[in-house]
């Protein structure tokens, strides 16, 4: 059985979109299916097959969150205290050595990764290059994009 790494946070990120899912979204699909049901022939019609898809997006979803919650060995980053090094659920501060431009990551699971959010996963190629590292440390990333260096500003476990 593998396990899928969580922050606390992420965990109940997760949790909270499946309770979503299976009360409020799954009932109102099944609704909009019996809706276009009644409309007559299934084979032309437009909204039943709109509504199936929709079903079936969802109760994928709703079985990969019903998996990544059960395998989940979550990881309470607060009480974690790796003496400044860069670990699993650390948030940290760089500094982009391109654009001079500081930005803040917080590596966390596969599952709970988001960019826009600034989460990157643990197996991304930035968060393998910071793992192990500490302030202070100028580190190279061998990005899809090619190299980038970062200078790591600050680690902080919250």
């Amino acid at each position: 059985m593998n396990q899928v790494p969580l922050t606390a946070a992420g965990a109940e990120r997760l949790r909270v979109e499946l309770t979503r899912l299976k009360k409020k979204e799954r009932p109102r699909i099944i609704e909009a299916i019996a809706v276009a049901r009644e409309h007559g022939d299934l084979k032309e019609n437009a909204e039943y097959h709109a509504a199936r898809e929709q079903q079936s997006f969802v109760e994928g979803r709703i079985k990969e969150l019903e998996y990544v919650l059960s395998h989940a060995q979550v990881i309470d980053v607060t009480t974690v205290n790796a003496n400044g090094r860069v670990v699993f659920g650390a948030t940290l501060d760089l500094l982009d050595g391109a654009s001079e431009k500081e930005v803040t990551y917080q590596i966390v699971g596969e599952a709970e990764a988001d960019i826009s959010k600034n989460l990157i996963s643990v197996t991304s190629p930035i968060a393998r290059a910071l793992i192990g590292r500490e302030e202070g440390d100028e580190v190279v990333v061998d990005a899809p994009g090619g190299q980038r260096e970062y200078e790591i500003l600050e680690v902080r476990y919250i």
